[in-house]
Parts: C-alpha cells; sequence; structure tokens
C-alpha cells in the first residue's frame, strides 16, 4: 500500500496541477531551457568575460540549477555593464530573465528590478 501510494502522489499532484494550468515542464524540456539559458549567458559574456573574470565564467557553465543561473544574472549584468554600458547590460539581462519565465517559484521571479517580459 505504502509503495503504490509514494507513486500516486506525484502523478496526482501533476494532474491537478495541469487542472490549474500549471504544470511543471517535462525533466528533458527543463534541462534543455536551462541549457539554452547557460548558453545565452556564457555567450554574452564572450571571450573577453571568460579571459577576465574566470569565476564567473565558471559559476555560469557549472550552475547546479535554474536558481544558480538566477543569481548568477547580477554578476554577468556587471559585467556586461562594465563591457558594454549599463543600457546595453540591462536590455541584455532582461531578454535573459526573460528567459526563465515559469521556471523559478515566484519568490525569485517577483522582483521588480527583473521582471519578465
Amino acid at each position: 500500500m505504502r509503495a503504490l501510494t509514494a507513486s500516486f502522489l506525484p502523478q496526482l499532484k501533476s494532474s491537478y496541477m495541469a487542472l490549474l494550468g500549471r504544470s511543471d515542464p517535462a525533466p528533458v524540456a527543463l534541462e534543455h531551457r536551462i541549457e539554452a539559458i547557460r548558453q545565452r549567458m556564457l555567450k554574452e559574456l564572450g571571450e573577453y568575460g571568460e579571459k577576465k573574470f574566470p569565476a564567473v565564467t565558471r559559476r555560469v557553465r557549472y550552475a547546479p540549477d535554474i536558481q544558480g543561473l538566477w543569481y548568477a544574472r547580477s554578476d554577468v549584468m556587471a559585467i556586461l555593464a562594465n563591457t558594454h554600458g549599463e543600457t546595453v547590460a540591462r536590455e541584455k539581462i532582461a531578454d535573459i530573465s526573460g528567459q526563465f519565465k515559469g521556471l523559478l517559484p515566484k519568490s525569485l521571479s517577483g522582483k521588480a528590478s527583473f521582471r519578465f517580459r
């Protein structure tokens, strides 16, 4: 009975969330989206960022989850602002932040300065 309940509860939760219109992304799709965000951040850092700020590049490259990438945005923003100016950096970070939509808890995505577009 216990094994049946343990395997049934996640399915029940998933079905309930789907009825509410909030289903979790499939694991493969989630990994694909996380990797796309990671690659976008690394692309924006470029060779300059990799050479001058290797710790930030490593932080982005090896972030263990979506929250790790979310928190790395501030470091990426600082490097981009230093390289391209604050206006360009804000635009790039806003585009990157938009890619996080639907992947983060509301407590992380609700900050006024980085709201999704």
